[in-house]
C-alpha cells in the first residue's frame, strides 16, 4: 500500500485537475548575496516559504503550542520522524508491528481529530503516513529490549565516570552535546520530511493508457504509480522536468537556511560563505533526501510524492549517473543512522576547507574537525560495538563517494536542456 505515489496522493488532482494552472515556482530571491558577517540575519538572502511564520531573524518558528500533526492534539515531540502526540505514536507503532490492515467504511475520507481519533483506525493510520510517519523507524521488540540492556549498562558505566567533569551520560563532552543539539535543530527548522511546504505544487501530469497484451511494460515508464494492471502511466515529461527544477530550488533553499542556523558559519566573510554553499548544497540535498529513501520500493518518499531513477531519466539524467546514486542512497541506508549522525554530516559538508577559493580555511578546517570528532564519539557511544565499530569508516568512504557523485550530478544538470533555465538558484550553485 504505502511507497507508491498513487495509494499516498490521496485525494490529489489528475491531470485534468491541473489545467490552466502553472507549476507555481519557488524562485523568489533567486541570490546567494549575504548581508554583513555576524548578522543573526547574514548568510544569504531568500524569500521564505509560503505560510511559514518568521521572527526577524528569517527563521520559520511554530506558532503557539507544538500540535500532533495526525491528530492536533499536544504534541509530546518527534515520534518515527514527525511532530506527535503519545497516542498516535503508540497507534502507529502497534499498527505496524501487528501487520493490522484496517478498513474504512466511508472511502477513506474520515476526519482524523483529538476528538474523533479513534472512530477510524484505517484514516488515522493513513494520516500517520501521510504526514510522514516512517515504517523503517520502528524498532522490533527484540531491538528495544537490547537497546533498554545497552541503556542500562551506559547507564552504570556512566556513573563510574561522573568524576570525570565534563563528561555527560553518554560519554560526550557538553560542547559536543551543545553542537549536536544546535545541529538537530537546525535541522529540524530546516527540512520537512511530509514536504508540507512543497505540496502547492502541481504534481506531475501523467497520461493513463491501455496496456499491451500480456502486460508488458513499456521502456522507460515510472514505478511511481500504482496502477490497474490493465493501465500503465506514461509521464508527460514536460511536466515532470520543471517539477524536479522546483523541488532542487525549494531543497536548496532549506540549506541555506541550515547553514544560517549555524553561528560558526554566519561569523564568516561573505565570501567565504558563498564559497561553502557552492561546494557543498548538492551533497547536503542527498543526505537529506536519504532520509526519505525506502530501499523496499527504491523510491523516494517526498511527501505524498514518490521518485524513482525512472522519474530522473524520463527529466533527462543519465543511467551513468542515476545507478552509482541508487546505490549510494542504499548503502547509506543500510547504515540505519540517527538524527544527530544526519545533522553532523550536513555540517561536515558544509565546512569543508577544500572548496576552491576559501577564505580562513583554518577556521572553516578546525569546526570539521570538531564536528568529525564529535561525529566519531557519537557513533562509538551510541551504538552496540558490533554495529558501531566500522561505522565511522564507512561513512567516511560514502562521503569521498558523494563528491564523484556531485561532479557527475552537475555535469549532467548543465546538459540539460532548459533545467538550469528553470532554476536560476541550482545555476548559481553551480557556476
Amino acid at each position: 500500500m504505502e511507497g507508491t505515489l498513487g495509494d499516498r496522493q490521496g485525494h490529489a488532482g489528475t491531470a485534468g485537475d491541473t489545467e490552466g494552472h502553472d507549476v507555481p515556482s519557488l524562485h523568489g530571491d533567486n541570490s546567494l548575496s549575504p548581508t554583513a558577517p555576524g548578522d543573526t540575519d547574514s548568510g544569504v538572502s531568500l524569500s521564505s516559504p509560503p505560510g511559514a511564520a518568521q521572527d526577524p531573524a528569517g527563521d520559520t518558528e511554530p506558532e503557539g503550542d507544538k500540535v500532533c500533526a495526525v491528530c492536533g492534539d499536544r504534541a509530546s515531540g518527534y515520534h518515527f520522524h514527525v511532530m506527535s502526540c503519545e497516542g498516535c505514536k503508540g497507534f502507529f507503532r502497534r499498527s505496524i508491528l501487528k501487520g493490522v490492515r484496517f478498513s474504512c467504511p466511508l472511502a477513506r475520507r474520515c476526519p482524523v481529530t483529538k476528538a474523533k481519533r479513534r472512530q477510524c483506525q484505517a484514516c488515522r493510520l493513513q494520516k500517520c503516513l501521510d504526514v510522514g510517519m516512517r515504517r523503517d523507524m520502528i524498532m522490533s521488540e527484540e531491538a528495544l529490549r537490547r537497546r533498554r540492556e545497552l541503556r542500562g549498562q551506559r547507564g552504570q558505566a556512566g556513573g563510574q565516570r561522573r568524576h570525570e567533569g565534563q563528561r555527560g551520560h553518554a560519554g560526550l563532552t557538553a560542547e559536543q552535546q551543545e553542537l549536536i543539539a544546535l545541529l538537530i535543530g537546525a535541522h529540524q527548522r530546516t527540512f520537512d520530511s511530509s514536504f508540507s511546504q512543497f505540496m502547492h505544487c502541481w504534481p506531475a501530469v501523467r497520461l493513463l493508457v491501455p496496456s499491451p497484451p500480456g502486460g508488458a511494460v513499456a521502456a522507460g515508464v515510472s514505478l511511481s504509480l500504482s496502477l490497474s494492471p490493465r493501465e500503465e502511466a506514461l509521464p508527460d515529461v514536460l511536466s515532470l522536468l520543471p517539477q524536479f527544477a522546483d523541488l532542487s530550488t525549494f531543497m536548496i533553499q532549506q540549506v541555506i537556511k541550515f547553514a544560517k542556523e549555524i553561528p560558526a558559519f554566519r561569523s564568516l566573510p561573505l565570501e567565504a560563505q558563498i564559497s561553502l554553499l557552492k561546494g557543498a548544497t548538492l551533497g547536503i540535498c542527498q543526505i537529506r533526501f536519504n532520509t526519505v529513501f525506502n530501499p523496499r520500493t527504491k523510491a523516494w518518499e517526498c511527501g505524498q510524492r514518490c521518485y524513482t531513477i525512472r522519474d530522473g531519466a524520463l527529466a533527462g539524467f543519465q543511467q551513468v549517473y542515476l545507478e552509482p546514486l541508487l546505490k549510494f542512497h542504499e548503502s547509506l541506508r543500510r547504515l540505519r543512522l540517527h538524527e544527530a549522525e544526519y545533522a553532523l554530516l550536513q555540517a561536515m559538508l558544509l565546512f569543508s576547507p577544500d572548496h576552491a577559493g576559501i577564505a580562513q580555511r583554518e577556521a572553516i578546517d578546525q569546526f570539521q574537525e570538531k564536528v568529525a570528532l564529535t561525529l566519531k564519539s557519537y557513533i562509538d557511544h551510541q551504538h552496540p560495538p558490533e554495529e558501531g565499530r566500522f561505522l565511522y569508516a564507512k561513512l567516511l568512504l560514502l562521503l569521498t563517494e558523494l563528491q564523484t557523485l556531485k561532479v557527475e550530478n552537475t555535469r549532467q544538470i548543465l546538459h540539460i536542456q532548459d533545467l538550469s533555465a528553470m532554476t536560476p538558484l541550482l545555476s548559481e550553485i553551480i557556476s
